[in-house]
């Protein structure tokens, strides 16, 4: 019977060592992260979840403990007794547990391990990203990642936590449920006991936790696995968590406040830093009018400014065309950085022409004020003067101006704002800014369909004073909605939802879900609004995008355990993969496969 595990357990992680643990007797088992063998004595780094300790087989202490140890290498699982002593002089500042060392006396050899196909330490990332999701659960094994994912446990404990305080109780929702194709592509599962007929994956569990309040729940909330079917986009997965929270009785700022809460004791908890409290807050207009984005980075300026009023009778032709037309010209200061050079204002260019901008004009402000520009002539002095006091420009400055409708300025401007804060290091990465984005629009209109889209979702109440517009002005309806905003980027979103019979069927109209198709997709909440549903709102905080920033890692997938790739593959199970035709038979389900181009 093997001696380790069954009569020696493990006494401590490879981690926990100090040198107040010095002369104690410890068992430690783990993986050979690094082997050095210097004849008498082999060193050998023992790794496990908790970090690195490094052990010696020193001959004169344990020789068959010495023999043994010879045969080590690389990711070798193994476990070893020993005592803990002090390393002396050889400290390695490097390691929490660098002031000591084990000398060991006994040891076990569990399994033994191929040479790792890349090397699992902190530089892996060099290695092509493929062959480290192909061969995930060595990826794991490496420092940063395990970090990761014991901070998002952290994360998720913090979250049960805090919400119990609160009164809220954790609730579990369905993963079969009804497909309700509103916004993204569901995942469809097929019912083999009703063929013909299919089951969704959920893409949030809305209806469900709606349905919670109409019972009388009150305060839930769920960490939650949500499966969206999105065309492929960058850090995007096609299931992720969140924290799903809903509760009854409330106005927006009570869900900020209870979000608010959660999130500074995050924070304090896992990075140490205060936040302050109440988180700012800004209104969809205002985020598009100043950053051009609905999602704002307010850790720096480079803000929007429009300028349309000044230029409308320049003598720039393609500004005074663009206005007169019903679109906008707006630019920006890119303030103190007048020594660009030509050729990296073109590659600016080439920055706002991936958001449709069909280009971009510049001014150098030169040390006499006067414009170094292309398009200085066009304008009168008392133009460029009112720009300059607009846009606050001062020698040295440059002003960027993008002249197209509103979408595509908005767009343009307010990503070559995130470009210029990172190329040219105007972000202060130590600062963690929050802000509520409020005031969105309920609805959004698709040029190509010719019709109008829920912003959010169709169950979002409009503000009481838009209700009337509901069925007439769809493009002047305010939602009580609300998003969270980290550093630019959006980590949830709720709202305050509708819960009368009435108004939600005058929604789904305007969206052109005439009477029947209600009754067919939503018939079971439109019966539920009519046995004395509570007001009643949430949001969601998206698990994974708020720990890639508490993580400070550029990718999500570096928070998530077992990631798809972009194309939603998994290369380490091969998925998603045919079916046998057996199976398929018995799911009464024939594929047609596209041809190949």
């Amino acid at each position: 019977m093997t001696r380790f595990i069954y009569d020696l357990k493990r006494t401590h992680r490879a981690g926990s060592l100090r040198d107040t643990d010095i002369g104690k007797e410890v068992i430690l088992m783990g993986w050979v992260q690094n082997r050095r063998d210097h004849g008498g004595a082999i060193f050998i780094d023992l790794r496990d979840r908790e970090g690195v300790t490094q052990i010696v087989f020193d001959q004169s202490i344990d020789a068959k403990a010495h023999e043994v140890a010879s045969q080590l290498r690389s990711e070798w699982c193994f476990a070893v007794r020993g005592k803990v002593r002090s390393r002396g002089g050889n400290v390695n500042p490097k390691l929490a547990t660098g002031a000591i060392e084990v000398a060991a006396n006994l040891i076990e050899i569990f399994t033994r391990a191929k040479t790792p196909p890349f090397p699992l330490d902190d530089h892996a990332d060099q290695t092509a990203e493929e062959t480290r999701l192909q061969y995930r659960y060595l990826d794991l094994r490496r420092t940063p990642l395990q970090r990761n994912l014991q901070m998002r446990s952290k994360f998720n404990q913090i979250v049960r936590r805090a919400l119990d305080e609160e009164g809220f109780l954790e609730l579990e929702t369905p993963f079969l449920i009804k497909s309700t194709p509103e916004g993204a592509r569901d995942y469809v599962v097929p019912s083999r006991v009703n063929p013909g007929q299919f089951f969704a994956l959920p893409q949030s569990p809305q209806l469900f936790k709606q349905l919670f309040m109409v019972a009388g729940y009150d305060r839930y909330f769920q960490i939650a696995r949500c499966f969206r079917d999105e065309d492929l986009r960058a850090e995007r997965q096609p299931e992720f968590t969140q924290v799903d929270i809903e509760m009854s009785f409330c106005e927006p700022s009570d869900v900020q406040n209870v979000v608010e809460k959660l999130l500074a004791r995050a924070w304090k908890e896992l990075l140490g830093v205060e936040l302050k409290l109440p988180f700012e807050r800004i209104s969809y207009q205002d985020a598009m009018d100043r950053f051009g984005v609905d999602a704002p980075d307010m850790r720096y300026g480079l803000e929007l400014r429009d300028v349309s009023d000044l230029v409308r009778e320049s003598g720039f032709k393609v500004f005074a065309d663009v206005t007169r037309a019903g679109g906008i010209v707006k630019a920006i200061n890119i303030t103190g950085l007048g020594d660009l050079s030509r050729s990296e204002l073109d590659a600016l260019t080439d920055v706002v022409k991936i958001y449709g901008a069909k280009g971009l004009a510049w001014a150098k402000v030169k040390e006499d004020g006067e414009w170094q520009s292309p398009i200085a002539k066009f304008f009168s002095d008392a133009e460029r003067k009112a720009i300059a006091e607009r846009l606050a420009l001062k020698p040295g400055d440059i002003a960027a101006f993008v002249a197209d409708k509103k979408t595509v300025v908005n767009a343009a401007l307010g990503n070559l704002r995130k470009h210029l804060a990172k190329t040219k290091n105007l972000i202060d990465k130590a600062t963690h800014r929050f802000c509520w984005v409020t005031d969105f629009p309920l609805f959004e209109y698709n040029e190509e369909d010719k019709r109008w889209y829920a912003a959010h979702h169709p169950f979002t109440s409009p503000r009481p004073e838009d209700r009337e517009k509901l069925l007439t002005d769809q493009g002047n309806v305010k939602a009580l909605a609300y998003d969270i905003v980290l550093n630019g980027v959006e980590i949830g979103g709720g709202s305050i939802r509708i819960f009368d019979h009435g108004l939600q069927s005058d929604l789904f109209r305007a969206l052109g879900i005439e009477e029947e198709e209600q009754r067919q997709k939503f018939g079971f909440l439109l019966d539920a609004f009519q046995y004395g549903p509570p007001p009643h709102g949430g949001l969601a905080l998206g698990v994974d995008r708020i720990m890639m920033l508490i993580c400070g890692t550029d990718s999500i997938r570096d928070v998530i355990a077992f990631p798809k790739t972009q194309k939603q593959t998994d290369l380490m199970l091969n998925a998603p993969s045919e079916l046998a035709e057996a199976q398929l038979k018995e799911l009464m389900i024939k594929t047609v496969v596209p041809a190949k181009k």
